[in-house]
């Protein structure tokens, strides 16, 4: 019987090679790097809504909650997301979902909250069959991930938590509040176009320092991901998150991370998150991205700190 090789391929473009007169593709083939395949499936909410999680890597269980524009399949293909969640599956067994109202989970549902996303979270461990891990949350994810460690501390080892808050933008100051509403009303109007204006405006909050390549993959997937209207619900939603009063309530051992320019996201939130959770570890990592791209420092040191973290 035939057994395949495990390796990953990188394209290093043209190279111009001796006593060849035309430059040549050039690749790299690493053999020390396993290649994954997630594996995707559904299952469905208390209110009936379908959702979709993937699975991927090997090791023991870490889960991620879902975030803002999630799509498992684009997402695992992007160069904004691969190299976080080939990270984190490097050592575990990574389990994530598309939160109802974006990616491959229902869309049109008739609730989107707060209480809706956790009761997701909750549907997909539960039907995984996952006892006990530890929960990564990622921007609007943590106030989820924060909600959940209350309500179910005896399932958790540890919580991670990235670029996130506890008040959600649209309530920490009037000009803010002001800021996405108008924010929204764009969303509603130009974010399924094909000029990709309007999508860009968010792009260059969230990813300042993208490439042109990491930027139009995220112009285009947010029109992929959600409708107009749902990506406007969505930030009405997370805009007034608060989980303020759930801080103090968490008992499982915390560390929140956040990149000292986030422009999304200021990190005087992050801060005020953690100092509100006993005993949590606060980092600061460098950056001005939202979610940092796979070639800045914060990459390693986020990889690194999680390591340590889970080894305690």
């Amino acid at each position: 019987m035939l057994e395949k090789l495990s390796f990953t391929c990188e394209n290093l473009g043209l190279r111009n090679l001796k006593n060849i007169a035309k430059p040549v593709e050039v690749y790299s083939v690493n053999f020390g790097s396993v290649s994954m395949t997630q594996e995707i499936k559904y299952c469905r909410a208390p209110d009936g809504v379908r959702l979709a999680y993937a699975t991927v890597g090997q090791g023991s269980p870490l889960v991620k909650t879902a975030n803002w524009m999630n799509h498992l399949e684009y997402d695992w293909e992007s160069p904004i997301w691969h190299h976080l969640l080939e990270g984190l599956a490097r050592n575990h067994t990574l389990v994530r979902y598309d939160a109802r109202g974006n990616g491959l989970s229902d869309w049109d549902v008739d609730e989107l909250s707060l209480e809706a996303w956790v009761n997701d979270l909750e549907t997909v461990v539960d039907t995984t069959g996952i006892e006990r891990f530890p929960l990564l949350g990622i921007s609007q994810g943590c106030a989820i991930s924060i909600a959940y460690a209350v309500r179910h501390p005896e399932r958790l080892s540890h919580l991670i938590l990235y670029g996130g808050f506890a008040l959600g933008g649209g309530k920490r100051s009037q000009g803010e509040h002001e800021k996405r509403k108008a924010m929204g009303t764009l969303m509603r109007l130009g974010w399924g176009m094909d000029d990709p204006a309007f999508r860009q405006m968010f792009t260059s909050q969230f990813i300042p320092e993208a490439t042109k390549e990491q930027a139009d993959w995220f112009n285009d997937v947010q029109r992929k991901t959600t409708s107009p209207e749902i990506a406007a619900r969505l930030f009405e939603v997370v805009n007034n998150f608060d989980v303020r009063e759930l801080l103090s309530q968490v008992k499982v051992p915390t560390l929140v991370m956040h990149a000292r320019d986030d422009l999304m996201v200021p990190i005087d939130a992050g801060r005020q998150m953690a100092a509100g959770i006993p005993h949590a570890r606060f980092i600061a990592l460098p950056g001005r991205n939202h979610l940092f791209l796979k070639h800045e420092p914060a990459t390693a040191r986020f990889f690194d700190e999680i390591n340590l973290f889970l080894a305690k």
